[in-house]
């Protein structure tokens, strides 16, 4: 019986999966097409917690402020439909993704910095992978490691 529903199932979960990787090719033509010739290549969501708020308004920000479209989860019930929504439901997902940096590099795969575990970190006084994840972020975009500790 379990074998005879796995096979009717089957191809509902090929096409589901062949729609989601559509759906992803089709995001990521749309940013490479949009967002990348206008000199923005990345994503930037995060909140007003007070956690990582001030680390990210003065220490990502800024030096990224040209080339990111920015989203603020906190007011995420003001968003409208938008491709930086759409791409921050995708590429995003359903874990630590906030605060989350979403690099787009055209023809090459995306890359995603989850900054939620190591904030918690820096709560409990070990900066180290805020850091190491700032400057991973500024050598994946070719920006100068422009970090600086809390």
């Amino acid at each position: 019986m379990a074998l005879t529903v796995a096979v009717l199932i089957s191809p509902l979960v090929v096409a589901a999966l062949a729609i989601y990787c559509l759906i992803g090719m089709l995001l990521h033509v749309v940013v490479w097409c949009w967002w990348c010739p206008r000199g923005r290549d990345m994503l930037v969501v995060y909140s007003n917690s007070p956690i990582w708020q001030e680390y990210v308004q003065q220490q990502l920000l800024p030096p990224l402020e040209t080339r990111a479209v920015v989203l603020n989860w906190s007011e995420r019930r003001n968003w409208r439909p938008s491709l930086a929504v759409w791409a921050f439901r995708y590429f995003g997902g359903s874990r630590a993704y906030n605060p989350i940096a979403i690099v787009f590099r055209p023809l090459r795969r995306t890359r995603t910095f989850r900054f939620y575990e190591p904030f918690h970190d820096l709560k409990h006084g070990k900066p180290e992978r805020v850091e190491r994840m700032t400057s991973e972020l500024f050598a994946a975009i070719g920006e100068g490691a422009q970090t600086g500790s809390r």
